[in-house]
């Protein structure tokens, strides 16, 4: 989306009267379209900031791809004893990774995290490293972590971008969408989800919730309404639920769900391409963006396979595997 299109959206949002939404403006959000992580709205998305909690979003994601739910974890004095947010952990007891995986997105504990970092990366330095070099892999540029819980490190920094990027990326995993979406859970313990958005029906189906007094609240926070899906991230932001709850509102009323390019067969640069599947975005409605199609060829073993690249205005925005002959 182009940047003066941005604006216009911002200051039509600030002129509507929607006070909630006006103070946004101040600090650091972004709304992104869950379906390629284009940008639909957003003030200092790319300002690296503390996102405390949020952090546990890649946390999560890192330790399903490198382990299984049944796994067992014995749990380090270390771990038991960490400071901030806690399920309780006690040394020398032994959790499944499906265990604190809950604990970690539903409440939140530092206990989990550290537990979780030391027995998948072998100690926590170990799995920073993971963590770092999975956000390298996804270019996430404006992030650096040093610690899996979000507890405040002055190297610790994301932006409201990159974390909202890390939330479409980890939703893609069925293991984290579903533990990420629980709004309960028991299992020798009852319990239920901080996100407040996600128990009411609005259409908020996962997310996670973040505070340290250097970071302020951070949210993000996962909607699907009808077929629209998309990702809203706030950081430092004291009024986060009524944000969240109104920028919903303003993507839903304003943005409309449509194919740029359908699922088929087509010719370019002499090639017979077949596209798996169609390409779709959020658009505003007065929003005419200028799309560009780029085929890049990529012979793999024994098949022939590509990527479709679509830009607009000049922004790549969103990418397709098709079928090269």
């Amino acid at each position: 989306m182009k940047k003066w299109f941005v604006s216009i959206v911002v200051l039509f949002v600030f002129l509507s009267g929607a006070s909630q939404i006006q103070a946004a403006s101040y600090n650091s959000y972004v709304v992104i379209d869950a379906e390629n992580g284009r940008t639909l709205m957003g003030v200092n998305e790319h300002a690296r900031l503390p996102i405390a909690s949020l952090t546990k979003i890649w946390t999560a994601l890192v330790v399903l791809e490198n382990s299984e739910l049944t796994d067992e974890v014995v749990v380090s004095k270390e771990a038991s004893l960490v400071e901030g947010s806690s399920i309780y952990l006690m040394e020398n007891e032994t959790y499944t990774i499906d265990y604190l995986l809950h604990g970690l997105m539903m409440q939140s504990g530092n206990d989990a995290a550290t537990a979780l970092a030391e027995h998948v990366g072998g100690s926590l330095e170990g799995f920073v490293q993971l963590m770092n070099e999975k956000a390298e892999l996804y270019q996430l540029n404006e992030t650096t972590f040093t610690n899996p819980t979000g507890l405040h490190n002055e190297a610790h920094l994301s932006s409201a971008y990159d974390t909202a990027k890390m939330l479409q990326i980890a939703m893609m995993n069925p293991q984290f969408r579903k533990i990420a979406s629980t709004q309960n859970f028991s299992d020798g313990r009852q319990w239920r989800n901080k996100h407040r958005l996600m128990h009411e029906k609005i259409g908020a189906i996962a997310g996670k919730t973040g505070y340290t007094k250097v970071a302020g609240r951070t949210l993000a926070t996962y909607f699907e309404r009808e077929q629209k899906s998309f990702v809203v991230v706030t950081i430092n932001e004291g009024n986060d639920w009524n944000i969240h709850r109104n920028l919903a509102d303003f993507i839903d009323n304003n943005f409309e769900k449509q194919t740029i390019v359908k699922k088929g067969k087509y010719n370019a640069n002499g090639l017979a391409i077949e596209l798996d599947e169609p390409f779709q975005m959020l658009l505003h409605k007065k929003e005419r963006p200028n799309f560009e199609h780029i085929v890049k060829v990529s012979r793999l073993k024994g098949s022939d396979r590509g990527v479709w690249l679509l830009y607009a205005d000049e922004a790549l925005v969103s990418s397709k595997l098709v079928t090269v002959k």
